[in-house]
């Protein structure tokens, strides 16, 4: 009988890199990101799926669902879990340098496409910018996840036109950069709508239009594009809800303030 090979540490983080990329309905042994891992790391999808649920599991919000996920292996990954909630920076990025590694794809060519303005940097500030611009990439892949690849005002599904919206802005809560649950998918107009405040999302998640734009209500491109919005609620993501306190924070701080008086 063969021995039983145990899973070491770059791939329970590679496990929990694609946990956080798949929507929850999708951690069957079926989904082609699941059997794309298990070829790369030499495992049948089967276990691959299980080391998911196993991270479900552990996972605060299923666990305030009631959601068991899957328990036996749950010892092997509580570490990585608690490792990536207390440095989510450092694990995710670490856990896309081991991706492209297994790739044999260089990290900075894999993410080429967000790293132009790089090209010309050298030493730690490189570093610090490619560094930066793989997370900023990785939580937009996990936001989009977290909404079911589609727009959480108008349903659009294309993903190159899908940005990760941060509730509260990158520069402004380190901690909570990379957390899900500060993020909403929006198509890239209303992005840009929400990050200028001209648009924001309440506690209950409807959708507010600033006092600035209503100045415009006869206007087509507001009837068209800002009107039929008013109180209608984003979609619901499949696992983070936006966390009201990131949303109070918005409605404070961006919305309405840092909409430009038209």
């Amino acid at each position: 009988m063969a021995e039983r090979r145990l899973w070491t540490r770059e791939e329970l983080i590679l496990a929990l890199n694609l946990y956080l990329k798949l929507p929850f309905g999708k951690l069957d042994s079926r989904t082609p990101e699941i059997i794309q891992l298990g070829s790369i790391i030499d495992r049948n999808a089967n276990a691959v799926s299980m080391r998911l649920n196993n991270f479900a599991a552990v996972d605060p919000f299923h666990q305030q669902r009631g959601i068991k996920g899957l328990q036996n292996g749950v010892k092997q990954v509580q570490p990585i879990w608690n490792e990536f909630i207390n440095n989510k920076e450092l694990l995710l990025y670490e856990s896309e340098k081991i991706l492209a590694e297994k790739e044999h794809i260089p990290l900075e060519k894999k993410y080429a496409d967000v790293l132009t303005d790089a090209k010309d940097l050298k030493g730690e500030d490189k570093i610090r910018m490619v560094k930066t611009r793989v997370n900023q990439e990785v939580f937009r892949e996990m936001v989009i996840a977290n909404y079911e690849g589609k727009c959480a005002v108008t349903g659009i599904d294309i993903q190159p036109l899908l940005l990760a919206s941060h509730i509260i802005p990158w520069s402004k809560n380190e901690q909570e950069r990379l957390n899900p649950e500060n993020g909403i998918c929006l198509s890239a107009f209303y992005d840009r709508a929400f990050d200028k405040g001209y648009i924001g999302v309440n506690e209950k998640f409807e959708v507010l239009v600033s006092s600035h734009l209503k100045k415009k209500a006869k206007a087509d491109y507001y009837l068209k594009h800002f009107a039929p919005l008013t109180g209608v609620k984003i979609n619901t993501p499949s696992k983070y809800l936006p966390r009201k306190e990131f949303l109070q924070y918005h409605l404070g701080e961006i919305f309405e303030k840092h909409a430009a008086i038209i």
